[in-house]
């Protein structure tokens, strides 16, 4: 079966500046290249990655590039863009990343932001909205209810942006909620066919690390294969920030068969390779 890593990191600190990063005393300090990921991504039977945006500027974004082209296995990139000036966005766009058969969507670290409503500015609005013009995709990496709802409101003003909760948003694991103000929300946001869930980054949202379970991400798995159906969902490894809660290939394994208790083959195909392809444009 081939499967599609949607949630791949990779830094390097001699290319560019990871300001989140700064301060930071575990594992994550330290450069990951793809080729650090090599072994394990064959055992968890990766066939095909997706490069996600770790820092707001273009140095990450153009090395997250070049190391697309330097790997077959790699099938596209999300990638950052300066939102709060749509001048700029549009002039990026055009003039340099348009022409990149690998730049697939944007993201922005939100989460980083004092503001929950970040993206309701009106200069960043209106960059989403060239997002939308150009069939590119926008990561949503939010961690608060707050998040969904900025969401649900940028969803009402730019509708033909197609859009991605990583994550799940952060369920609520930790407290046991079943499912809370964030299922709330997120039956809201699954009303609107431009929203869809990565199931990413479980076992560090568990809490539990390197104690975490099948039966631990279960209900919120099935909660958004339920809510938002099966053909908007599609899985993401969040390596290496995974690491933090175990191996790359004992995420998978965990995802794998959470999906295999909730799902048919023929679905599973589909949440594991099917939908992403067809989410990020990739042919």
């Amino acid at each position: 079966m081939n499967i599609i890593d949607t949630h791949i990191h990779i830094w390097d600190f001699g290319r560019a500046e990871y300001a989140w990063l700064e301060g930071d005393t575990s594992i994550l300090k330290q450069n990951y290249h793809l080729e650090d990921l090599e072994e394990e991504r064959k055992k968890a039977g990766i066939t095909a990655g997706i490069l996600v945006q770790a820092a707001n500027n273009f140095e990450d974004t153009n090395w997250m590039l070049e190391n697309a082209a330097a790997h077959d296995w790699i099938k596209g990139v999300v990638g950052w863009m300066p939102l709060m000036d749509p001048d700029a966005t549009a002039q990026a766009l055009e003039g340099h990343y348009l022409n990149n058969p690998y730049f697939r969507g944007v993201r922005h670290l939100i989460h980083e932001e004092p503001d929950p409503k970040w993206l309701l500015q009106p200069a960043v609005l209106e960059s989403l909205k060239l997002l939308a013009d150009h069939s590119l995709t926008y990561d949503l990496v939010g961690v608060l209810p707050e998040h969904i709802d900025t969401a649900l409101k940028v969803a009402k003003k730019v509708p033909d942006l197609k859009m991605v909760f990583d994550h799940l948003n952060q369920p609520p694991i930790k407290e046991g909620l079943h499912f809370g103000e964030w299922g709330n929300k997120m039956r809201e946001a699954a009303e609107h066919p431009q929203f869809h869930v990565k199931i990413s980054g479980m076992g560090t949202t568990s809490g539990k690390l390197f104690e975490w379970g099948r039966y631990d991400i279960l209900p919120y798995v099935e909660f958004v294969l339920d809510t938002f159906g099966m053909h908007r969902c599609f899985c993401g490894g969040d390596w290496p920030v995974s690491l933090l809660a175990g191996s790359y290939e004992y995420s998978w394994k965990r995802y794998r068969e959470v999906l295999e208790t909730l799902l048919y083959e023929k679905e599973q195909g589909k949440v594991l390779y099917d939908n992403a392809l067809e989410f990020y444009g990739i042919k």
